[in-house]
């Protein structure tokens, strides 16, 4: 199978490749995920990788799975593993093999995207009311868990805490419930310190032997809305740590949002993979050059 980043073989039974991370079957009940450098805007694939996007992306992870032990187990077992190629390194997860929930658990402290969108026309987030006169960005008055439902295609769709008991249970529900808002508030507190405010996040879960887990990945720039505490003024959407300099550069276009998309400029993929590794950085307080393959 090959990583669309870095020309990436692994010689392990390859089950999936999603927008970013290719997964293989590691045996004895493991998965491997490699995260490579690919990025999808609008829903399509640009041709261009991202340097260094993949081992942000699992860099960050980890860091965020061993702040979180104490509240959540994971499934990550290591982030090394013998016999793989160079270019892995740095890349892969080494992972118990998780039944995942089928719904998103989002988290969000401040009032933007979607939510933002519904709370202008109707008062109200995944159809909680909201308090009036909430602007853009506006902090809600505490964080609240709005699931969304796993589209195979297309967008996922926001459902009420309601609607999810109905797919899940509600005491699995609930659960969900309690750990994505305490690991949302473990990771806001935290990057606050280090001037990062997390707008919303989306966390997957999963069970491994009846515990429900953290699974995929965990407070990322792919994950999460990441703003410079000194930047946000509510009323306007703050500059985000992710891929921001893509699509700004792609709404300039006369471009459908349909595959296939047009090519990158050298100074749009720089940019962008430099906003991702000051997001691990500024989030982590680490070298990104003290990662493997940093």
């Amino acid at each position: 199978m090959t990583n669309s980043a870095s020309d990436l073989r692994i010689d392990l039974p390859h089950l999936y490749s999603g927008k970013v991370r290719d997964i293989y079957d590691a045996g004895e009940d493991r998965l491997l995920l490699v995260a490579s450098d690919r990025l999808s805007a609008f829903d399509v694939i640009m041709a261009e990788p991202i340097p260094n996007k993949g081992r942000v992306l699992t860099a960050t992870s980890a860091f965020w799975f061993g702040e979180m032990a104490d509240i959540v187990g994971s499934h990550l077992i290591a982030t090394e593993m013998e016999g793989l190629p160079a270019a892995a390194t740095g890349r892969i997860m080494l992972c118990r093999r998780a039944s995942m929930l089928p719904i998103e658990c989002i988290v969000r402290g401040y009032l933007s995207g979607s939510a933002w969108k519904e709370y202008r026309e109707h008062g109200t987030v995944h159809g909680m009311p909201m308090p009036e006169g909430l602007v853009e960005a506006s902090k809600l008055p505490e964080p609240i868990f709005t699931p969304s439902t796993k589209a195979e295609s297309g967008h996922d769709q926001n459902i009420s805490f309601e609607q999810a008991a109905v797919l899940i249970g509600r005491e699995v529900a609930s659960l969900a419930r309690e750990i994505s808002l305490a690991v949302y508030e473990r990771g806001a507190e935290l990057a606050a310190q280090r001037g990062i405010i997390v707008a919303d996040t989306k966390f997957e879960l999963g069970f491994i032997e009846g515990e429900l887990v953290l699974a995929d990945e965990v407070l990322t720039p792919d994950s999460s809305r990441f703003w410079p505490a000194d930047e946000w003024t509510p009323g306007a959407t703050p500059p985000s740590f992710d891929k921001q300099p893509v699509r700004d550069y792609l709404d300039s276009l006369d471009w459908n949002k349909q595959p296939p998309p047009p090519p990158l400029p050298a100074e749009v993929v720089d940019a962008t993979s430099t906003r991702y590794v000051t997001a691990y950085e500024r989030v982590t307080g680490r070298r990104f050059a003290d990662w493997p393959g940093g």
